[in-house]
Parts: structure tokens; sequence; C-alpha cells
């Protein structure tokens, strides 16, 4: 579906182009708007093709797998960087954030439309809640390490293990229901 849609788009937009270069002086609506039509058809079928593929079983089960692994990774390693926080230099923190969270943080932000679907808006609400406070505390950390702010470094790190430790355990409630 999504590749007849795709065909659609190109088809009505090649057709629209050509048709209102065909006549310098007059363009020819009817068709120009059967064109367009033709193009808004095909965007429909694209966007209910990508909606079906999310809504798909397996794709959801994967993505909430991914959403759970991902968080654990990263409530493991702001709870160690907590803990080692009095051995790592202050400007040297944005530098461990960058390696150990990037790649989990991408992974949670592509898979966590999953959760609505299955869990509902609420539980998405609830979970997002507490993973956007984790990442908005991880940003302050990492700009307070380039600024060489210690103490701030030091708060920010036990409020961001707090928020991901609850966006973890909200996660873990749901899929054990």
């Amino acid at each position: 579906m999504k590749k007849a849609g795709y065909l659609m788009i190109v088809i009505g937009f090649i057709a629209g182009a050509l048709l209102s270069v065909v006549d310098e002086l007059e363009v020819q609506w009817g068709f120009f708007v059967c064109a367009l039509i033709v193009g808004a058809i095909g965007v429909v079928l694209v966007q209910s093709g990508k909606r079906q593929h999310t809504k798909s079983e397996e794709k959801l089960t994967s993505n909430i797998q991914n959403i759970q692994a991902s968080l654990s990774r990263i409530a493991e390693n702001i709870t160690q960087l907590n803990t080692a926080k009095g051995s790592i230099n202050t400007y040297d923190m944005r530098g461990r954030i960058d390696e150990l969270f990037g790649d989990d943080l991408a992974v949670f932000v592509q898979a966590r439309e999953s959760i609505s679907h299955l869990y509902g808006l609420q539980a998405y609400a609830d979970i997002m809640s507490y993973f956007a406070s984790g990442e908005r505390y991880l940003n302050r950390i990492w700009s307070a390490s380039a600024d060489g702010y210690i103490d701030e470094v030091n708060i920010y790190l036990d409020k961001a293990q707090q928020q991901f430790a609850d966006a973890l355990a909200k996660v873990r409630r749901l899929t054990t229901q």
C-alpha cells in the first residue's frame, strides 16, 4: 500500500507540474485539480501504510522490549555515573554522558509511540513525563559540566537518576500486567 501511495504522489506531482507549464497563459484547472487529488490520495495511502506497520503486533512487542531494554541501560548507567561522580572530573562528565546515553535515548524515542498503542495515552503521558524530565536533567548536567559547575552536576545527577528509575518502574509495571 505504501508503494502504491508513493507512486501516486510521484504521478500527481509530475502531472501537476506538467499541466502547469503546458500552456504558459492558461492552466487547465480541471486536470490540475485531478493531479492534486491523486497526490493527496497517495499521501493518505502512505500514512495509512505507516500506521498499520506501527500498530502491527510484532512491531509493538519489539518496540516495548526495546523501550524496556533501553530504559534499563539508561537507569543503570545514570546510577553508575551518579555513584562515580566524586571520581570523575566535572569537565569530563559531558563526554561520559555522550558516550553512555546517546544510543539508548535514540532507541527509546524511536519506539515510544508503541506505549500509547498498547497501554493508552495516560500511560504514555506518565512515562514520557518521567523520561522527558530525566532527559532534561541530563542536558543540564552536560551544560553544567561544560561550564564547570560541580554542584549543579551533582544535584541534577540525583534528579535524573530518580526520573529514569521512575520511568523504568512504570514501564515494568505495565509490562507485567
